[in-house]
Parts: C-alpha cells; sequence; structure tokens
C-alpha cells in the first residue's frame, strides 16, 4: 500500500527524489525515500522521510503506522541566530500537515541550527550555517486515507527548509532564494 502510494506521489518539480532501502528492525514493513531540494542546478537541501508499519501496532507510536523525517539545508547566519529560528521550524512541519489536511498524533522532534567557523589551518574555509529539523508523527489512516497527504506534507517542508515558499495545488511559485554560501 505505501509503496505504491509513493510510487504514485507528484512530488514538487524542486525535488529529485529517490527510493531508499528502509531500515529493517523498526517495524515490521517500511518504505523509505530520500530527496534533494534543487533549483537551477543547486542544491538547496536534503532529506529522508520513513514510513513505519507495525500491523500489530506499537503503543509509543499511538497506532500501527509512524512517519520519520529528516530535513536539513545550508542557511544564513541571520537565521541560524534568530531565537525564534526553532518554533518557527517546527512550525513549517505542522503547518505543511494542516495544509495537506494530513490527520496525525504524537508528534515529536528536533530544530538544531548549527554555525560552524573554522580555526587555525582551516581559518580560510567559510562559515557554516545550518538548520536541521528531525521528526516523526503517526498519520491517522482511519477512512480509507492514505498516506499521500503525508508525503506532500514532507515535500512542503523539505522546500520550505530549503529557503522556498510553500505551494498550492495548480500554483507555480515564483522563487526568491537567499545565496547559499559554501
Amino acid at each position: 500500500m505505501v509503496e505504491a502510494e509513493i510510487a504514485a506521489m507528484r512530488w514538487r518539480p524542486e525535488l529529485a527524489v529517490e527510493t531508499l532501502p528502509a531500515p529493517v528492525k523498526l517495524a515490521p514493513f517500511a518504505a523509505a525515500v530520500g530527496a534533494e531540494v534543487e533549483l537551477a542546478g543547486q542544491e538547496l537541501g536534503n532529506g529522508r522521510l520513513v514510513v513505519l508499519h507495525d500491523p500489530a501496532g506499537q503503543e509509543a507510536w499511538g497506532g500501527d503506522f509512524r512517519c520519520v523525517g529528516y530535513a536539513h539545508a545550508d542557511t544564513d547566519h541571520e537565521l541560524v541566530a534568530d531565537p525564534c529560528l526553532a518554533d518557527v521550524g517546527w512550525d513549517w512541519l505542522l503547518d505543511a500537515l494542516a495544509q495537506e489536511r494530513a490527520a496525525y498524533a504524537n508528534p515529536s522532534g528536533t530544530v538544531t541550527a548549527i554555525s560552524s567557523k573554522s580555526f587555525g589551518s582551516m581559518k580560510d574555509d567559510p562559515q557554516r550555517c545550518e538548520v536541521e529539523l528531525r521528526a516523526s508523527w503517526t498519520p491517522l489512516l482511519d477512512r480509507g486515507r492514505g498516506i499521500t497527504a503525508h508525503l506532500r506534507a514532507w515535500s512542503q517542508l523539505l522546500c520550505q527548509i530549503a529557503g522556498l515558499p510553500p505551494t498550492a495545488d495548480g500554483v507555480i511559485a515564483l522563487h526568491t532564494r537567499r545565496v547559499r554560501r559554501r
């Protein structure tokens, strides 16, 4: 079921998505995808999503499915230094799930802002600023709802953390992107 929905998914055009080997020890059934956010030949971010399924259910999940997602992007110093970044980053996930009408329960995760400056023989390396979101949630798939809304929400989150605006069906985004430093 999940594999068929992943195969049929119409991903955002900025995403280069590939199927990944799924972890085998976390649940009896699993599917995984990885993606790179690309615009004009430049990689802006990356991530992965694993959908776990245990027909017997798992108490910690509060259901028999669990989505585990990761999103990462380089960013600028101003964003990393913003004390609201963690709260805003978490809101990006919740807003994406709401926009896609993806019913869920038990969300958990972290938002991490990283600023790295090099010293000594590496002093000429540019400063790196990154943002990373790790999250999991229980998709509520009752009443015939499939996993597609959760796949769309993750793709929206991944693009947004990479600096692209959210989109709606039938809307083409005009991209403005902060400069990615390497």
